[in-house]
C-alpha cells in the first residue's frame, strides 16, 4: 500500500518524500508545479535511489485526482498542497480560499470514497494568531491575521469535523514553525518563484549575489536585539516529524495537533550572525519598518510531539545555515541550474 503525498514536489514535501522512501514506504506524489519544479522528482531519485510515482494534478480537479485514487492502493495521505504566500493571500484572498479549501474538500471527499481515512496535514504556527504568548502550546485558542493562515485553521476544523462524523478517521495536524535548511547533498532545497517571503532564502540570495542586501522588518520589538524572534527548524527534522506522525495515525483513530519546532527562539540578527559564522560569508542588511501582521516573538512548546510521537529536532541553527548555503551556492539559480 502507498502513501499519497500532495504537494510532494515542494520544499517540505520533497524532503518528506525522501524520508518516506528511506523508511521503506511506497510513495505516490501529486503536484501541479505551481510552486515547485519538475527537476525535483529527478533529484529525489538521485538522492534516494527510487523514483516516486508522480502525477501532475491540481487537487481541485476532482476527475484527475480520482484517477490517482483509482490507480493506486492508498493507505494514507500526507497533505502539503496549497498556496502559501502570506502577502499574496492578503492581496488575493479568494484565490487562496478557492485553491486551499476547495482542494482539501475534494481530497477528503475522495479519501472517504476510497476508504483512505488516515491523514497528516501540513498546518502552520500562524493559527496561533497575534494574542497568544510564546511558547505556544497546542491547546491555545486559535486565530489568524491573514487568509493563508485562515485556510490552515479552517482545514484543521474540516478534519476535526470529519472525525466527529466518522470515528474511523485518524489525523495529525502538524503546526510548523519556521522551516529552513536543505538536504545535505545540496540537490534539493528552497527555491521560491519570486522575491522570497521567508528569511533564509532571502539571506542566501544576498550571499550568492542575487540581491544587494537583506531587509530586516522591525527593529523595535520587545526582544533582546529588537528584531523578531522565531523558532527555526531544519527541514529534515520537519520531514522526520511527518514520518513519526504518519506512524501514529496508521495505528490509531482521532485527531491531534502537534507543534513541530525546536522550542528555541532566534532573532533575525541571530540568524544573520549564525549564517555568517557557519559559512564565513558577510550578509549586508538594513533595518526597515515592521510588516503589518508580524508578531514580535514566536516559538513552540514541543513537549507534546516529543512525548506522543517520540520526535524532537536534532539540528542546530548553524547546521541549518550551513545546509541552506550549501544548496544555494551549489544552485545559484535554484532548480534552473
Amino acid at each position: 500500500m502507498a502513501i499519497l503525498v500532495t504537494g510532494g514536489a515542494g520544499y517540505i514535501g520533497s524532503h518528506t518524500v525522501i524520508e518516506l522512501i528511506n523508511e521503506g514506504y511506497e510513495v505516490v506524489v501529486v503536484d501541479d508545479y505551481s510552486n515547485s519544479k519538475p527537476a525535483v522528482i529527478d533529484c529525489i531519485e538521485e538522492i534516494s535511489g527510487t523514483r516516486p510515482v508522480f502525477h501532475e494534478v491540481n487537487i481541485t480537479n476532482k476527475g484527475a485526482l480520482k484517477e490517482v485514487f483509482e490507480a493506486h492502493d492508498l493507505e494514507a495521505v500526507i497533505h502539503f498542497a496549497g498556496y502559501k504566500a502570506v502577502g499574496e493571500s492578503v492581496a488575493q484572498p479568494l484565490k487562496y480560499y478557492d485553491n486551499n479549501l476547495n482542494g482539501t474538500i475534494v481530497l477528503m471527499q475522495l479519501m472517504n470514497e476510497y476508504n483512505v481515512k488516515k491523514m497528516v496535514f501540513s498546518s502552520s504556527a500562524t493559527v496561533y494568531g497575534m494574542t497568544n504568548k510564546a511558547p505556544f502550546t497546542e491547546d491555545m485558542p486559535l486565530s489568524t491575521t491573514n487568509p493563508y493562515g485562515t485556510t490552515k485553521m479552517f482545514i484543521e476544523q474540516f478534519i476535526q469535523d470529519q472525525y466527529v462524523a466518522d470515528e474511523d478517521w485518524s489525523a495529525a495536524l502538524l503546526r510548523y514553525f519556521n522551516p529552513i535548511g536543505a538536504h545535505p547533498s545540496g540537490k534539493i532545497g528552497e527555491d521560491p518563484n519570486d522575491i522570497p517571503n521567508n528569511l533564509m532564502p532571502y539571506i542566501t540570495q544576498v550571499a550568492v549575489g542575487k540581491r544587494e542586501k537583506l531587509s530586516v522588518f522591525g527593529s523595535d520589538y520587545d526582544t533582546h536585539d529588537g528584531t523578531g524572534v522565531r523558532d527555526y527548524i531544519h527541514v529534515i527534522d520537519l520531514a522526520k516529524g511527518h514520518i513519526r506522525a504518519l506512524e501514529k495515525v496508521l495505528q490509531t483513530t482521532g485527531v491531534d495537533a502537534y507543534n513541530l519546532g525546536t522550542g528555541k527562539g532566534y532573532s533575525v540578527l541571530d540568524v544573520v550572525n549564525a549564517f555568517e559564522k557557519a559559512n564565513n560569508v558577510e550578509i549586508p542588511y538594513e533595518l526597515v519598518d515592521r510588516r503589518p501582521g508580524d508578531i514580535g516573538t514566536s516559538y513552540a512548546d514541543v513537549s507534546k510531539a516529543k512525548e506522543t510521537l517520540g520526535w524532537e529536532a536534532s539540528f542546530g541553527i548553524e547546521d541549518m545555515c550551513r545546509d541552506s548555503w550549501n544548496w544555494q551556492k551549489t544552485n545559484p539559480n535554484g532548480y534552473m541550474d
